[in-house]
């Protein structure tokens, strides 16, 4: 006797998508921190049915990335300084793992990577200046050889993207930022482990003390909305 599979009323792919979208609003800032969702709303927005909604709330709940807010509803979840801390240093050290990987393989990025962050950084586009540098680190994980790197740093992007989207809207991005790219680049080119690490590490932490450093002055000066009524 064949055993009785409860029936799927909702396909994998449209809570994907939803969820997909939904992170994508909230790492780019278009859905603020603070800001109520509702499952009604949200289905009506993507003409889609509550179900996969619900369903992609909830993986978004259980990433970090929403919460539940008061009354009823989720809200996306506010930035915080320690967490942000403590994910770039998960960063910090995936990053030494992949530029050694690279090194040892003395890989060549793509010129046109850095061709990307400088038309990025001259523009003062914030999505542009976002993306090049994911396309810097992305590059580097790939050059590593263990697709394993990328996939345990991924989810840990989107939370860094909102960070630096949040600090990004309102100054400017360390005018030193592509030097030390470019400086890992050579060092991973060369063959020159150590010294990959070593900068790539120094990358890492100088970011993270310049991203929390402006995110807490931020949201010092932040007025109260009605955001948490």
């Amino acid at each position: 006797m064949k055993p009785h599979l409860i029936q799927l009323t909702t396909t994998p792919d449209l809570v994907e998508q939803v969820y997909a979208r939904l992170l994508d609003a909230i790492s780019e800032g278009a859905l603020q921190p603070g800001e109520r969702l509702t499952q009604e709303d949200l289905a009506q927005r993507f003409a889609v049915s509550r179900q996969p909604v619900l369903q992609a709330l909830r993986l978004l709940k259980k990433d970090g990335f929403v919460e539940d807010a008061p009354g009823r509803g989720v809200q996306v979840t506010q930035l915080d300084v320690a967490w942000i801390a403590k994910v770039y240093q998960v960063r910090g050290s995936l990053d030494a793992l992949a530029v050694r990987l690279a090194a040892e393989r003395s890989a060549q990025l793509a010129p046109g990577i850095f061709e990307q962050g400088r038309q990025a950084e001259s523009s003062q586009d914030v999505k542009a200046m976002v993306d090049a540098d994911l396309a810097f680190h992305r590059a580097i994980y790939q050059a590593s050889g263990n697709p394993l790197i990328a996939q345990s740093i991924d989810l840990h992007w989107h939370h860094l993207k909102r960070v630096m989207g949040a600090v990004l809207q309102s100054s400017h991005q360390r005018q030193t930022v592509w030097h030390e790219h470019e400086a890992i680049a050579q060092a991973i080119a060369k063959g020159d482990a150590d010294l990959a690490v070593r900068l790539v590490q120094e990358h890492a932490y100088e970011a993270s003390l310049q991203l929390t450093a402006r995110l807490s002055e931020q949201l010092l000066h932040k007025p109260k909305t009605g955001a948490h009524p």
